[in-house]
This record gives structure tokens, sequence and C-alpha cells, in this order.
């Protein structure tokens, strides 16, 4: 696989320092920092565990299969 020339544009003044800096800290490039995040990034998956769906569900006040399926579908339809 070839690499890809990538391009960020329009990133805000403090952004770009705090990358610097971070880049700096962790003895890369800046460009070499990018990567590092994007791979970092792409390589974590988001889980949740059983007491954070709990949890979450509780927030939500369902209380059965059909309320849920209710907003899902109301969150489909608005896409």
């Amino acid at each position: 696989m070839m690499a890809v020339t990538l391009s960020i544009k329009n990133v805000p003044d403090k952004v770009a320092q705090k990358l610097r800096e971070r880049a700096s800290s962790n003895h890369r490039s800046l460009q070499g920092e990018l990567v590092a995040i994007l791979e970092d990034s792409l390589q974590k998956k988001i889980t949740m565990t059983a007491l954070q769906l709990l949890q979450n569900v509780r927030r939500l006040g369902l209380k059965t299969p059909a309320e849920a399926r209710a907003i899902l579908r109301a969150e489909r339809n608005a896409r």
C-alpha cells in the first residue's frame, strides 16, 4: 500500500501550538506526531462495559424494549 499525503487546513493557532508542544515532548516532528495520533485513534476500539450500558439505560429512563426501539427509530429517521 502506498503512503498518502494529507493536508489539514485552517488549524487554529492554539491547536497548532499544542500539537507542536506535544510533538516536541514526544521527540517527534509535527508530521510524525500527527501520524502517531491517527494510528492511535484508529487502533482503539470503543467499548462499553455492562455497567456503563446499564447506567445509560437508566439515564434515558428506558423501561421496556419497545421504548428503546422507539428511540432508535426516531434517531435513525432523523438522519
